[in-house]
């Protein structure tokens, strides 16, 4: 005999649905170890590219071998000098330990799970994706409209750091991006 899960109902729930969005982003920015007192937009994206890790699965076939790091890699002028070095430092997401490659060219790329592409590459961006098409590789960056165009998770700043997901982009590279993230996000089709 199975227990279904219960259900929040009416008023209670419009309050459990924006609890559950502050928890996730104290769950998302708990795993950070350095101690920004006041972070900064470039310090928050290190951290989410961190999170990715976590909120992201991947197919089998996007890691070579069953120990294979999970690798985030950076596309062109890197953005982050060592903060994302920083986050990084001796973490692990789903057992696996984290690497930090940088790329000069996307065909320098030959495992990589999260993709954070630089503005440097913003004239590239179509031949970017169209060389990365059918891979699991999630795809980031802050360029203009880059969700709009094929492109997976784009971070939006004004006054605060905003994600931009295309679900379809990710679902056709074989990942699956968990529901607790699509909450926090605009997510388009």
């Amino acid at each position: 005999m199975s227990k279904e899960a219960p259900t929040i109902q009416g008023p209670n729930r419009r309050l459990w649905k924006e609890v559950s969005r502050w928890l996730l982003l104290v769950i998302v920015m708990l795993p950070c170890r350095i101690g920004f007192s006041q972070a900064n937009p470039t310090e928050l994206k290190a951290v989410f590219l961190f999170n990715f890790a976590q909120f992201v699965d991947w197919p089998p076939k996007a890691f070579p071998a069953v120990d294979s790091p999970l690798v985030i890699g950076v596309l062109g002028t890197d953005p982050f000098g060592k903060t994302l070095d920083d986050v990084l430092r001796n973490e692990k997401a789903r057992n696996r330990r984290i690497s930090l490659e940088r790329y000069k060219r996307v065909s320098d790329i030959e495992n990589c799970q999260i993709l954070y592409i630089s503005r440097s590459e913003q004239g590239h961006i179509d031949q970017i994706l169209a060389a990365l098409k059918g891979k699991p590789i999630l795809t980031v960056a802050e360029t203009e409209d880059f969700a709009r165009t094929g492109g997976m998770i784009q971070f939006i700043t004004d006054r605060r750091v905003h994600l931009r997901i295309n679900l379809s982009a990710a679902r056709s590279a074989g990942l699956s991006i968990s529901a607790k993230m699509l909450q926090l996000a605009e997510v388009i089709q």
